[in-house]
């Protein structure tokens, strides 16, 4: 009796230890980060340009994060997100609700644009899938505030977004591809998706050097498609 007793308080520490193991890794790959990079961009609407971009994430604690994004465009256009993420932790991953404020300044056309976003996500090692909706303000600096005729508002749009990871989120390196109609710094129709390829190698314990590409065809869902735009970036995350 004595020695199954034993064996259960050891099973019961293995399993202890286990859970440990466990919830730290879960932990560990969402850490304070501050992130810097450079874009090379093309579309057929404004030709060849750069961008740089800002971005912080900060987990106010495990049930909450808070992402800041700052991008500046060289084409006088500048564009600025927070985005607050509640996270329910579940035995496998974990759901997250975001809530996205996305305000865009492009001083090149007097013009504004704002979009406010609500979706519901289910993220874990291999994937992160995420679907909501987002409404979009429009309008010119130099309207008059007094009138409604140079506003333009889009009160629903749906939003989408599905990744896959070759190797967990653990891992000193990954890759990643993405099929999605919005990302940090844009929301396009829902029948204008984003093709994205994700790239990261962890050089040690705080620094992580990463690439993306993203193609932006037009037409995709009206079986006409023609390449639009791409961006290449490549960038650092320092994590605290």
């Amino acid at each position: 009796m004595k020695k199954v007793g034993l064996l259960i308080v050891g099973l019961g520490m293995v399993v202890m230890s286990y859970g440990a193991q466990q919830d730290t890794t879960r932990t560990d790959i969402r850490r304070s980060t501050i992130s810097g990079a450079i874009e090379y961009s093309y579309n057929k609407s404004w030709g060849h340009f750069a961008n740089a971009d800002v971005q912080a994430l900060l987990p106010v604690n495990r049930y909450v994060e808070l992402n800041v994004n700052f991008q500046a465009c060289f084409k006088n256009v500048y564009t600025v997100g927070v985005v607050v993420r509640p996270k329910v932790v579940l035995p496998y991953g974990e759901l997250f609700f975001d809530t996205e404020v996305l305000y865009k300044a492009v001083m090149r056309a007097n013009q504004m644009d704002l979009v406010t976003a609500l979706s519901l996500g289910y993220r874990f090692d291999y994937a992160s899938v995420q679907i909501g909706s987002y409404a979009r303000f429009m309008s010119f600096y130099s309207r008059n505030w007094h009138s409604d005729e140079a506003y333009q508002c889009e009160p629903f749009n749906l939003l989408y977004r599905i990744e896959v990871y070759c190797r967990p989120q653990s891992c000193n390196w990954n890759v990643g591809v993405a099929f999605a109609n919005f990302d940090d710094f844009q929301f396009e129709r829902m029948w204008q998706p984003l093709f994205a390829l994700n790239g990261r190698y962890d050089i040690d314990e705080h620094w992580r050097v990463h690439l993306d590409a993203t193609c932006k065809p037009t037409g995709m869902f009206h079986l006409n498609a023609a390449f639009y735009g791409a961006t290449v970036k490549a960038g650092f995350t320092y994590r605290f």
